[in-house]
């Protein structure tokens, strides 16, 4: 009987230069401080059936935001998803959007990770989707939809910026 060989070098971790998609704690918007300023001071962008509430936070606002100084495990994209129990009665349900939703998000991210490396002056990027169908949707469209909501926030974010930059560089000069 021949052994099973324990040699996985077909494993995303073993290519070198490919990053692991996996979602990590420090992914995750779980400060209440950050929560509640995301959905009253973020922008917002609607794709049927996401909407996206996001706020970019730079280092000072980050500080200001948790009184003993910033915890540790706070990574550059932040993100939470929620499923309102208006819209999904059955628990099932919401936890199968749920997961659709943050499967989508999580192969779906790399372009808010380059963009955040084109803005280093953006020390974290929160994200708060919402899902509003009334029914189950299929991965597929999650996933197509996502994409779409990403370059839609993605170009308000940049607008946002630049606006921000423009006039800081216009109080700077008398």
């Amino acid at each position: 009987m021949n052994p099973i060989p324990q040699n996985n070098s077909s494993s995303p971790a073993a290519i070198p230069g490919t990053r692991r998609l996996t979602l990590r704690k420090a992914e995750k918007l779980r400060h209440k401080s950050l929560v509640d300023a995301l959905f009253r001071d973020g922008g917002s962008v609607y794709v049927y059936p996401l909407r996206l509430a996001w706020r970019v936070v730079t280092a000072e606002t980050l500080e200001g935001s948790f009184r003993n100084g910033v915890p540790r495990r706070i990574g550059p994209l932040q993100m939470l998803v929620t499923i309102p129990k208006k819209k999904r009665r059955r628990a099932v349900d919401r936890v199968l959007m749920r997961r659709r939703v943050r499967e989508a998000y999580r192969l779906g991210r790399e372009p808010l990770r380059a963009w955040l490396a084109d803005h280093p002056e953006c020390r974290s990027l929160n994200l708060g989707f919402i899902y509003l169908a009334d029914k189950n949707l299929d991965y597929k469209t999650i996933s197509r939809k996502m994409g779409l909501l990403i370059q839609k926030m993605l170009v308000a974010a940049t607008q946002q910026c630049t606006a921000s930059q423009s006039a800081g560089t216009n109080e700077s000069q008398p």
